[in-house]
């Protein structure tokens, strides 16, 4: 049998988005609580994905979010696959015991203010650092991009999950999301 190196980069990249995706679950988790989820889009799941970006883009316009979405979207476009990882908007339930969130109150008042746990930020972050921190270990070009996570949003993916940032994977001669225009 014989492996032509882009089939072979193609596999290394899905190999390595499952690894990624087992290193967003494993990564600590406040409370012990887990309120985070991870798909996997490639080929035409990625592309509307991509068209996505460019429809949010066009219609930010010229200012400055308008052409990073778009900037983006050429960066997604150019990637084998892209992982999305995605945090619920849920409180641990601490009560005034925490208040990170700015509500002394507690918890009961973060939720009735549609505010966001601290815990839910911090736990995605963390996720999404173990996440990335695997992808270079296995030398996969990558870069965390809220813009990602905004198009996942707006086309109902993760659709339980409020907070989605998306990581592209590539594997070429040169990075894709770096020295971008």
């Amino acid at each position: 049998m014989l492996i032509n190196s882009k089939e072979a980069e193609l596999a290394a990249v899905i190999s390595a988005a499952q690894a990624i995706c087992a290193a967003a679950r494993t990564a600590p988790k406040a409370c012990g609580i887990d309120h985070l989820d991870t798909v996997i889009l490639t080929a035409a799941d990625k592309d509307a994905l991509v068209a996505e970006m460019r429809r949010l883009g066009e219609e930010a316009g010229a200012e400055a979010r308008g052409k990073t979405i778009l900037r983006d979207a050429g960066n997604v476009d150019a990637a084998q696959a892209v992982v999305l990882v995605g945090a619920k908007y849920e409180t641990r339930h601490l009560g005034r015991v925490c208040g990170l969130c700015g509500f002394a109150e507690g918890c009961a008042a973060c939720e009735k203010a549609g505010a966001i746990c601290a815990f839910t930020a911090m736990d995605l972050g963390i996720a999404l650092g173990s996440a990335v921190a695997l992808a270079a270990d296995l030398r996969i070009d990558n870069r965390m991009m809220f813009t990602i996570g905004k198009a996942a949003a707006s086309l109902g993916l993760l659709a339980e999950h409020k907070m989605i940032v998306g990581i592209p994977l590539s594997v070429s001669g040169k990075s894709p999301f770096f020295d971008r225009k």
